[in-house]
């Protein structure tokens, strides 16, 4: 059976173009571009509570990374480096060089160098740390909405939760549709390039992740700015044909796992979006506004708001309230 360190050479150990010293030492050192600021940021994945247990092996070292660029693209910085860190249950070598091929696709894809990490035996839990670089100053992040800002998210929010409850046995999806939401499951795209035009472009004033659900999601960003947030769910993406509506409805509000972004940002900035969604290909939505008040309410397609019994229908996830 391999050892430890023979396992992290044979698998996670690779070119680091852009660190000083990568992985084989105590340390990694790391050196950031002249003037920039470092996002930081890390995540777990733990078998039976992010992931089915019998996951595809490369879509799961994929994702494993995604979730952690993801939260990089919510506020605009240049993903640079990541460590790896987790607990294996057995020196599984297919499982391992699956996983490595999977995590290995999307690093080279977003120009990112893996510099080090850990690995012990234990039950299946994988940790990534992930480190970005954005100007000083430029960061987006979700205490910046302002009374009168539009509401905005990407791509099509609610595949990957029915993409779920399509592998949970609790719907049969369309088969036109399965493939499409399994992939938005276990292959999510960060939206590297959609966080950085922001930035660059000067277009947000505020941004998260969808990891939660859309609804709980937005609601960090109307609590840490002070502001109410009105989403029309007449505005929200089209729903796939083929699915129960309130089914669809719930997956697209509640669901989570999207990791498309959501963000506001100021009414004059409607016609440099529909520019910036047509240069990245990406569709952008905008589903609702900012206005004076907090927390977040939800308005019909005439814009007649909402019972408060039918927002409570579409609670995002919470790790200590799960059931």
């Amino acid at each position: 059976m391999p050892s430890e360190f023979e396992l992290i050479a044979r698998h996670f150990a690779g070119p680091t173009p852009g660190a000083v010293l990568g992985p084989g030492d105590d340390c990694a050192l790391l050196q950031p571009s002249p003037g920039m600021e470092l996002a930081v940021t890390t995540d777990m994945l733990v078998a039976g509570v992010h992931f089915l247990p019998d996951t595809d092996p490369e879509g799961l070292g994929w994702k494993t990374l995604a979730v952690n660029l993801s939260d990089l693209a919510a506020m605009g910085a240049k993903p640079r480096w990541v460590l790896l860190a987790g607990s294996l249950p057995e020196a599984d070598e297919a499982w391992l060089a699956a996983f490595a091929k999977g995590f290995f696709t999307l690093a080279r894809a977003s120009q990112v160098d893996v510099v080090g990490g850990d690995t012990t035996r234990g039950p299946l839990n994988l940790c990534v740390t992930a480190l970005g670089e954005v100007a000083p100053g430029q960061a987006l992040r979700r205490d910046g909405a302002k009374a009168g800002d539009d509401l905005w998210v990407s791509g099509q929010p609610g595949l990957a939760a029915l993409g779920l409850a399509q592998l949970q046995g609790k719907i049969e999806l369309p088969e036109a549709l399965v493939q499409r939401c399994l992939t938005a499951l276990q292959r999510p795209r960060p939206r590297i390039a959609l966080g950085l035009a922001l930035v660059q472009r000067q277009l947000a004033s505020a941004a998260i992740d969808i990891s939660d659900g859309l609804l709980a999601d937005v609601g960090h960003i109307a609590e840490r700015s002070g502001v109410e947030l009105r989403l029309n769910v007449g505005q929200l993406p089209l729903l796939p044909r083929g699915v129960d509506p309130l089914l669809a409805q719930r997956c697209q509000l509640a669901g989570g796992d999207d990791y498309e972004l959501a963000f506001t940002a100021p009414a004059e900035k409607r016609m440099a979006l529909a520019a910036l969604a047509a240069d990245l290909e990406l569709p952008l939505w905008r589903i609702g506004y900012a206005a004076e008040g907090a927390g977040v309410s939800l308005y019909d397609g005439d814009g007649a708001p909402l019972p408060p019994e039918f927002m409570d229908q579409f609670k995002g996830y919470d790790h200590f309230r799960a059931t």
